[in-house]
């Protein structure tokens, strides 16, 4: 094997990395605990849920940073489950983290569940919705004061609700 091989070999695995990233797809994870008070098919799930927020919420996929609409999102409400509508954050614990997602300080009282997500050989804290298991992103203990953790979610996973 000489260097050429080598390096064709180092650039089609970083190929192949980016797009399992940009397409939302990732190693197996784990599984998110149950039970969910909102259980349906995976075929149900396909056909409610656009494209990005199935592979998502369903799939343990991420998408694109600096790609959703709600990174820019100022105004005073409430941020929901994209599948089930349960709201999981107020606009008051929102800031701008700098990584392209939206990112919050603190969810809402019960509106969360967390696991142990070791893909990707690290683990991290997986942040899912606790009425129907969506998977939402992860939090990370870099956040603001006054809770230092940083709730890193999915624009796709959400749905915002003004007040």
């Amino acid at each position: 094997m000489n260097r050429r091989h080598i390096l064709s070999a180092g650039t089609a695995l970083a190929g192949l990395l980016a797009a399992f990233r940009v397409l939302g797809l990732r190693g197996a994870g784990p599984a998110t605990a149950g039970p969910f008070e909102v259980v349906k098919s995976d075929a149900a799930w396909r056909q409610e849920l656009a494209p990005e927020a199935y592979a998502i919420l369903r799939g343990h996929g991420t998408e694109r940073p600096g790609s959703s609409p709600l990174n820019r999102e100022k105004a005073a409400g409430r941020f929901a489950c994209a599948a089930c509508d349960l709201p999981l954050f107020s606009s008051q614990t929102k800031f701008e983290s700098g990584t392209g997602w939206p990112s919050f300080w603190a969810p809402l009282d019960g509106a969360i569940g967390t696991t142990t997500d070791t893909a990707w050989g690290m683990s991290r804290t997986e942040v899912h919705c606790r009425r129907c298991g969506g998977h939402l992103g992860h939090v990370f203990a870099d956040g603001p004061p006054p809770t230092g953790q940083r709730y890193c979610m999915n624009g796709a996973g959400l749905r915002f609700h003004p007040a």
